[in-house]
């Protein structure tokens, strides 16, 4: 069951009153219980800060409700903002939602089975909304990002305005011929080589077995471990104007990574995925390359020729990969 959100704004009209300053954020996740939560925005006359305070745990199952709530509130109250504004104002969510993956936890000692109960934002945690000017310096970020991704060396780089932001080990396709249920025919399986962008996200994804076409219910772990599906959002990017299905999201198998294996997407830590998803929005380029050969200063490395590339070449010889 979804949870219910009230929206409360405390304006503080007298002159000399400053806003509300945020409280120590908990950055170890717990689990919440049931119940609302209310949100109150502080701010001082001038208008240029303001703060939400929260008044109850919000779990990952509701964090996207609430963030959803808190921007249609600001924007009401004329201060346009939205989810991605928010976190970037307050990067202390994004090392939150980083934290709770399944696998930074079980390294804290912390097994979690259910992941959609971890606590996102607890009770008495302040968000800053941003004023204009910042808002305008978090636009330029979004807008100077861009999603690059070397298949053959299994590594995604998130840059912005010339800065790299992120730079994670993935997964891709496979060098082979498979049939899947989603789309009816036997296709190949290699993530595709080009040039596009992010054309839909999906913020709380279907986990679907291509193979078979049957939604998974959970997911067993690479330590063993039985766990209900977290809710990380996926990217679909469209690749030299074509949809074509590889998507960009979570793997809950981080042994997966560094390898040829998926069936076309290019799959990710879960916690690299909330920073590319908040990076990522809707219009953000994309570029999946293939360079087997690549020099960072006196650095050369070479990578292996997965999907048999003749060297000039940008695209599989099928020849060679019957």
């Amino acid at each position: 069951m979804g949870m219910r959100f009230t929206v409360v704004f405390l304006i503080f009209l007298t002159a000399g009153c400053q806003p509300e300053h945020p409280p120590a954020h908990r950055m170890a996740p717990g689990h919440a219980g049931r119940g609302g939560a209310s949100v109150a925005v502080h701010a001082d006359s001038s208008g240029a800060d303001a703060w939400i305070r929260v008044d109850y745990d919000v779990p990952a199952r509701a964090y996207f409700a609430f963030v959803d709530s808190v921007a249609e509130a600001c924007r009401n109250r004329g201060m346009p903002v939205d989810e991605y504004l928010l976190v970037h104002a307050n990067p202390w969510i994004m090392d939150t939602l980083r934290s709770q993956d399944y696998y930074n936890m079980a390294a804290r000692g912390k097994i979690v089975k259910q992941p959609l109960s971890l606590v996102v934002l607890h009770a008495g945690d302040s968000l800053m909304v941003p004023d204009s000017l910042h808002r305008e310096r978090i636009r330029r970020i979004l807008r100077c990002s861009r999603i690059d991704v070397n298949i053959p060396a299994f590594r995604l780089q998130v840059i912005s305005c010339g800065d790299t932001l992120l730079n994670a080990p993935v997964r891709v396709g496979r060098n082979k011929r498979a049939f899947l249920a989603v789309v009816g025919r036997e296709k190949w399986l290699r993530t595709p080589i080009g040039q596009g962008h992010i054309v839909r996200v999906a913020r709380n994804p279907s986990y679907v077995n291509p193979r078979t076409g049957r939604e998974y219910t959970g997911t067993r772990r690479d330590d063993g471990v039985w766990t209900a599906m977290p809710m990380i959002p996926w990217l679909e990017p469209e690749i030299d104007g074509r949809r074509q299905g590889s998507l960009i999201h979570p793997t809950t198998n981080r042994q997966t990574l560094g390898r040829a294996y998926s069936n076309g997407c290019v799959g990710t830590r879960e916690d690299d995925a909330w920073t590319i998803y908040y990076h990522a929005p809707a219009g953000t380029p994309v570029r999946f390359r293939y360079d087997t050969l690549e020099v960072h200063g006196q650095d050369t490395l070479r990578y292996p020729n997965i999907y048999n590339i003749r060297p000039g070449s940008q695209q599989p010889d099928f020849r060679l990969s019957q």
